[in-house]
Formats: C-alpha cells, structure tokens, sequence
C-alpha cells in the first residue's frame, strides 16, 4: 500500500485495519500525515519528518487524543501495547490521560511526607508525637527516599532505608517501617501509584534479635524510701506534690502533670480523667485515698489557688515532661516515673489478695481477652477504692518504718 492509500488526516473508513504498519515502514515514510495502524493508533509524520506515535480514543464519554512518544524511541510494538493498555483502561471506566497527568505532578516522597504529616496532626493527643513521627522519616528516610517520587518509590528503595537500622535499633525500625508505609498508602489513595512498596519486605529483613527492655522501676519495699527522698529535696511545692500523687495513684506522668482542678471531685474522693488525656482513649475513674485528698488539700494553695492546673510549674504551664524523670536521676532513685506503675503492680501481685482485673483496672489498662472483655461490664470501682487504699497505707507504714530511730 502506497503513502497516499496510507496518509490519514481521519477516522480511516471501511473496516477498520489492525497491525497494519509495519517497522520499516514507520522509519521510511517521508510524506506528512497520519498513518493508520489499527485500534485508533496512528503514527504521525510532520513536514519536518519527525515522527510520532498518537491515540484517538473516547474516555468516559469524550473524544480524547493521547500522545504515545516518538519514534524510534517508541517502537512500533511498544506503540501497540501502550495503546491495549489505554483501551483496556478506558473500558474500565478508567482515564489513561488523567493518569498520566497525575503521574507527571506526582510529589516526592518527602514533600508526600508532608501532607500525610499535616492530615495526621490534629488527630495526636502530643506535639511530642507529632515532632517524633517527621523527624524519624527526616533522618532514617529522606536520605534514601525524600528526593524520589512516590510513584517511583520500589521496595528495594524502602529495604535500603531500613536495612541501616532493622538490626541496630529495632523499635524505631518498626515504627519508621509503619511511618514509610503510611506516606505509600497515601500515594495509592491519591492515585498515584498502585501498590505499597512495604508490603513485600518482611521476608527480606527477616526477623529482629531485640530484647525487651523493662522500664526501670524500684521492687515495692522502696517506693516510700523514694517519696521520702524526693520531698527532702530542693524541687519545688508542686513537684514534691505531683510525685507523690503519681505514686498514690499509679498514673501516668502525662495525666498527673496535665490534672486539671475540673477533673476532680473532692467531695467523692473521685479523679475522673478524660478519654482525651489517657493512654486507652477511655475514660478511666481513679479513687482517691485519704493521703491523695490531702495532696490535693495542698495543692489548692499553690499560686494562690488561681491556677485551673492541679501541679502548676513556677511559670503557671505544666511541669516540663522530663521533670519528675530528671529528679530521680539526679538523687540517684533508680526508676522512672512509669516504673511506680510496676512497683504498684508487683505489690498488689505479692502482698494483696485482690483479683488480678481489679489490679488491672487500677491501671487503666485494656482488656484484650474478647472473653474477658465481654464480661468486664464495670470499672470494679469501689473493689479499686478498698486496693488504693491498702497501697496508701503500705506506703505510709513504709514512710513511718523509715523515720523511726535506729
């Protein structure tokens, strides 16, 4: 067939040709026009001779021109596929050119980064937590991914930016792992690529040789030696207080430090923490004994009682998160704040008698049984109350034990 049966400014008419140009054919035909090839795929040749490949297709109800490449750069077979493919999306309700847009704007993996950041962050109950999940990305990620395209991100890419520290720092291997996986996620919901490069790495790491690390924490018989040596110390008022409240209590550093005076009914001898401030997302009820409610009695006079904060600092804010831990350190107390949680654990265990689901409600903790979790309908609260009572009595035997003369 001759360049002039061939040359196609149209829709060719009759039957419609399929495969019909050839390679030899796409390299020596000099006259301008398009050449039909079958399936709306034309190769076109402009008077300057440069020649490319062109698709004339409907997309969701709209005659629609997609460009395939040049030729030779695009071969004749290379043509044919990428065309298959385009009718084969397009069939599907798909958009071929709106992919490729997509594509072509498509972030890099650290300015994507950015935007899962800026979605997550109002949903963090911290800054802290906030500061923690960019930063790790920022230095365990962006070295090897910031710079990539999310939809070019491989998973031999993500194994390179774990690989460095899988084995040395395990837990921040796992929630960088997670944090990585979050930005891919991201990029499928967005449409800019179609799978998650991180759900084909485990068997490649393979398997972490970390050991558990147990908070620190001082065994039972201690704790009132602790309190005694932390009141005897130069920290201020409210500190003193927070301490021995966190202990009382069995809280958490976080709850103690951001108690507000709303929280807490003096008449019941009730703390009520609210599902925002606790670690479950649920609220969790604390009875308070009768050392608690005077903590509480002093604290009123801190800032002359103005102060909608239980503990305030010498500013007015919070005491600083790192505070109470410092304190410990620097009076050589081997524990940290949370380690009173397992003292007060090991105690209700060893000295008590009190079911182990009125022990764990003390400590706010989950129940992850299904059985279990069906049947545990009440906080056991008044079963709590007689428990924290018995731990505010040990405590001030123990601080009487320790003051008496040798």
């Amino acid at each position: 067939m001759g360049d002039r049966k061939r040359a196609l400014n149209g829709k060719p008419r009759g039957r419609h040709p399929a495969n019909a140009l050839s390679s030899g054919f796409a390299r020596s035909v000099s006259r301008p026009g398009r050449y039909c090839d079958g399936n709306a795929l034309y190769l076109a040749v402009k008077p300057s001779g440069a020649r490319s490949w062109v698709q004339r297709m409907v997309i969701r109800g709209r005659r629609r021109e997609l460009g395939l490449g040049g030729f030779p750069l695009v071969s004749l077979t290379e043509a044919r596929a990428l065309a298959h493919a385009n009718r084969k999306a397009a069939r599907a309700g798909g958009d071929p050119l709106e992919e490729r847009r997509r594509a072509a704007d498509a972030p890099t993996f650290a300015e994507a980064a950015e935007r899962v950041w800026q979605d997550k962050r109002p949903g963090w109950r911290h800054p802290r937590h906030a500061q923690q999940w960019l930063s790790s990305l920022e230095q365990h990620a962006f070295p090897r991914l910031g710079r990539i395209a999310v939809r070019e991100v491989t998973s031999a890419d993500v194994l390179d930016a774990l690989r460095r520290v899988w084995h040395i720092r395990p837990e921040t291997a796992r929630r960088l792992r997670q944090r990585i996986s979050a930005v891919m996620e991201w990029a499928v919901a967005m449409g800019y690529r179609a799978d998650n490069p991180c759900d084909r790495i485990a068997p490649v790491l393979g398997p972490q040789q970390d050991l558990v690390k147990h908070m620190q924490a001082l065994g039972h018989r201690e704790v009132a030696a602790a309190i005694r040596t932390v009141q005897a110390t130069g920290a201020t008022k409210a500190v003193k207080l927070a301490f021995e409240f966190l202990v009382l209590t069995a809280t958490r550093s976080g709850e103690v430090r951001g108690a507000l005076w709303a929280e807490m009914d003096q008449a019941q001898g009730v703390w009520t923490i609210p599902a925002t401030r606790t670690k479950s997302k649920r609220e969790h009820r604390v009875p308070l004994s009768r050392r608690a409610m005077e903590i509480l009695s002093a604290a009123r006079k801190l800032r002359g009682g103005t102060s909608a904060l239980v503990f305030p600092s010498a500013h007015g804010g919070r005491i600083g998160e790192t505070r109470l831990s410092r304190l410990l350190k620097v009076h050589k107390i081997a524990a940290v704040p949370h380690g009173f949680r397992s003292s007060f654990r090991d105690w209700a265990a060893e000295e008590t008698t009190h079911p182990r689901e009125v022990i764990e409600a003390a400590l706010a903790h989950v129940v992850t049984n299904q059985t279990e979790a069906a049947y545990a309908r009440s906080d056991l609260f008044e079963r709590r109350r007689r428990l924290m009572n018995e731990w505010a009595g040990y405590l001030e035997a123990g601080r009487v034990v320790q003051e008496l003369p040798l």
